[in-house]
């Protein structure tokens, strides 16, 4: 098994949307989702730079099925920006669901991201929003902090997670997804989807025994 050693000066560890609303009995609960929590702890003490991204949406989001007449949660409409899944009210600003699971050691983060703050676009990826081109200010942040590799963990595998590691990819910084670390929601097969799209285009797999 080939070890990992992260590098304080040029590696960050990006936990993406570990709340509530994620976890079981939350209001857009991923598969053992909760489950991530450990061995996301375990990790963070080996990185410098530890980056949370929080979905904080404003209440009657556009994404939220419950704005759109005759629409059921998971089917797709369009929009200006492309297909946008819609979803359950999830992550309301100020809400328990919004918060980072309890159990989460957030004091470990220098930087948190909140996204899907723009009541009219929805944002996957902790670097833009859905529109591709609307900056969040985190690959700005991890270049000025010499970031270079990132290694990537948190909910959801298959949609903030892989749009996530994308742009990661896609403002040039090597990325490791730690497969342990995640978990997915699997709609219509979007996971096998994801993980082949990320492998092709460059996205690393690892475990977090590896990394030390």
């Amino acid at each position: 098994m080939n070890r990992l050693q992260p590098d304080p000066s040029r590696d960050a560890f990006l936990v993406v949307d570990v709340q509530n609303d994620f976890c079981t009995g939350g209001a857009l609960a991923v598969p053992d989702g909760e489950l991530v929590v450990p061995v996301i702890n375990r990790l963070m003490p080996c990185f410098r730079s530890v980056v949370l991204t929080q979905d904080w949406h404003p209440r009657h989001h556009s994404s939220f099925a419950s704005g759109h007449a005759d629409q059921e949660p998971y089917q797709q409409v369009d929009t200006s920006y492309g297909p946008q899944t819609l979803w359950p009210d999830h992550c309301v600003q100020g809400t328990r669901g919004a918060e980072f699971h309890p159990l989460l050691f957030t004091t470990a983060a220098r930087l948190t991201i909140r996204k899907g703050t723009d009541p009219a676009i929805d944002s996957y990826s902790g670097f833009f929003e859905n529109d591709r081109q609307s900056p969040t200010g985190l690959g700005a942040a991890l270049k000025e902090l010499g970031v270079a590799r990132v290694f990537l963990a948190g909910l959801a595998t298959d949609f903030c997670v892989y749009y996530s590691a994308m742009d990661a990819r896609r403002l040039g910084f090597d990325v490791l997804l730690v497969e342990d670390a995640c978990r997915a929601i699997d709609l219509d097969g979007s996971l096998e989807t994801a993980l082949v799209c990320m492998q092709e285009a460059g996205v690393r797999s690892c475990g977090s025994s590896q990394i030390v």
